[in-house]
């Protein structure tokens, strides 16, 4: 019998692949025109964002706060790779969204699941991008040719047989065109934690961002209790892990937010979980929703390490909650 042996959530922030100038000087020219909303959900200007910094805003994003914070983080994506690793995983479901990449508005699926053999990470452009932050988010791809990572896909096809089983309505994926690969969301996790140690991903995507059809909280619960049972399910001694891709808070760092968050998981509360308000999860603090199916599934695993770094980068204090755990 499979079990879902491990769990995992790591942000893949653009900031996490970014330099150290970047985060120190180049978020500020382009941060005011990023979307921002306040706690109930209405969109607000960033000037009013400014406004509301805290008075000792300025003393945390000194050049020598954000070099601590940045090597910090560092140190946490290593130690996230290092967890990985020692799992021994057989596969590892990777949960994350579409930000218009294999996706658009003429089918953006609330949940899907790739089922073919290999999913492509692209390479990089062969002549280097000037613009520091397309460089940035051009570090997720593969630096001398495109890599194919291998895929679960009798695994995926059991999970999505399961969950339609179990009253989810499922878009499946058994290939994608030949001239696109993968997201963001699944190229990060695959080049910053899973480039030396390859291991089988089923990946699965969730509709975070996205108007009209984005999962409630609640229904993340429900995606991650069915994934756990699909698991069960599945015959052989396998050990399976599901990872949350994405989060924290953004693109205003709410630190009370995430450490919400992480006090629910460590608590296993998932009726807290489940009945945070959407609102609450827009732009980029959507992919909250990640982490939601993440805790649900691993219910009956412990959080054995975490890790969280408030990625302010402007007087804003603008920027993103970089939030790593494990469970097992």
């Amino acid at each position: 019998m499979a079990r879902l042996a491990a769990a995992f959530a790591s942000s893949h922030s653009v900031m996490l692949t970014c330099e150290l100038e970047d985060w120190i000087s180049k978020f500020a020219d382009r941060d005011d025109r990023l979307p921002f909303y306040d706690k109930l959900g209405n969109r607000i200007p960033y000037a009013q964002v400014l406004a509301e910094a805290p008075k000792n805003a300025a003393e945390l994003i000194t050049p020598e706060a954000i070099t601590k914070r940045y090597h910090d983080t560092h140190a946490a994506m290593d130690r996230m790779r290092d967890e990985i690793k020692s799992a021994k995983l057989d596969a590892l479901i990777v949960c994350g969204d579409d930000q218009y990449e294999l996706f658009q508005d003429d089918h953006m699926p609330s949940i899907a699941i790739y089922y073919g053999n290999e999913f492509v990470n692209a390479q990089r452009p062969t002549e280097p991008e000037k613009d520091w932050y397309k460089r940035a988010q051009l570090r997720r791809a593969e630096e001398k040719s495109a890599i194919s990572y291998p895929c679960h896909g009798p695994l995926a096809l059991h999970m999505i047989k399961s969950l339609v089983g179990n009253s989810f309505d499922i878009s499946a994926l058994k290939s994608i065109p030949a001239t696109e690969h993968e997201g963001h969301a699944y190229s990060f996790i695959h080049y910053r934690y899973l480039h030396e140690s390859v291991v089988p991903i089923i990946p699965v995507f969730l509709n975070t961002y996205n108007d009209p059809n984005q999962p409630t909280p609640r229904r993340c619960v429900e995606l991650g209790k069915a994934m756990a049972e699909a698991i069960k399910s599945f015959p052989g001694d396998m050990r399976v892990g599901i990872m949350a891709s994405g989060g924290m808070s953004h693109f205003r760092v709410e630190e009370e937010l995430d450490q919400s968050i992480f006090d629910a998981i460590r608590r296993k509360d998932l009726d807290f979980l489940g009945n945070l308000k959407p609102y609450r999860l827009l732009a980029g603090s959507s992919e909250i929703r990640n982490w939601i199916v993440a805790a649900a599934a691993a219910e009956h695993l412990d959080v054995t390490w975490s890790d969280y770094i408030p990625g302010y980068r402007t007087l804003a204090l603008s920027g993103t909650g970089l939030g790593f755990a494990r469970w097992s």
